[in-house]
């Protein structure tokens, strides 16, 4: 069962609920994946009543990856696919942004911590509020306070794939977080789509 946690004001305020893999709560998807979290904490409604898609990408998209990722994403959120991504700059952003815009849900998976102080990056902390405010929510296995790593992004990759069915990829880069996202898929049995 997924709870407040007791001992902190932080998690209370902001309405930060851990759930561990032994929970009825925690996600079915990301059980499947091959090293999912002992625990993930979460701000906002998890429950993917539809299947999710992840849509990653550039943090430096072209003028053709910011006319292309909103379009797309649009049509997979009215379709009733729920867009998971994570917060990042660029192709992320667009995505959370489309979603939300024809009224989709969306979630964010982030390689930090999810309360206000830590939301990485710190410019797209509004968007992170609106995802939550929306019915959507804030995702990762960091707790409270958690700054963002290096590490922590790989790691956050294969939460976006283990709540999702497939992965969009567009105009991802070599050696980038998206083609790591990518490779994460296929090695856990989900579609990827790729745009270029």
């Amino acid at each position: 069962m997924s709870r407040i946690l007791p001992n902190s004001k932080k998690y209370k305020m902001e309405k930060i609920r851990k759930i561990t893999i032994k929970d009825k709560d925690y996600p079915k998807t990301l059980k499947q994946i091959a090293a999912p979290p002992k625990q993930i904490y979460v701000r906002g409604n998890i429950n993917i009543e539809h299947l999710g898609i992840g849509v990653v990408g550039s943090r430096l998209p072209s003028s053709y990856g910011k006319q292309v990722t909103p379009k797309l994403t649009e049509e997979l959120a009215r379709s009733g696919l729920t867009i998971i991504s994570g917060l990042a700059l660029g192709i992320d952003a667009l995505a959370h942004e489309a979603a939300l815009r024809v009224g989709g849900k969306t979630i964010a998976v982030l390689g930090s911590g999810i309360d206000d102080k830590s939301i990485y990056p710190a410019v797209n902390k509004n968007l992170a509020n609106r995802i939550v405010e929306s019915g959507g929510a804030l995702v990762s296995e960091y707790e409270a306070g958690t700054k963002p790593e290096r590490y922590h992004f790989p790691a956050r990759n294969r939460i976006i794939v283990g709540l999702s069915k497939g992965v969009v990829v567009i105009e991802a880069k070599e050696k980038s977080g998206a083609l790591i996202t990518s490779k994460l898929a296929v090695e856990n049995n989900r579609d990827v789509f790729a745009v270029y």
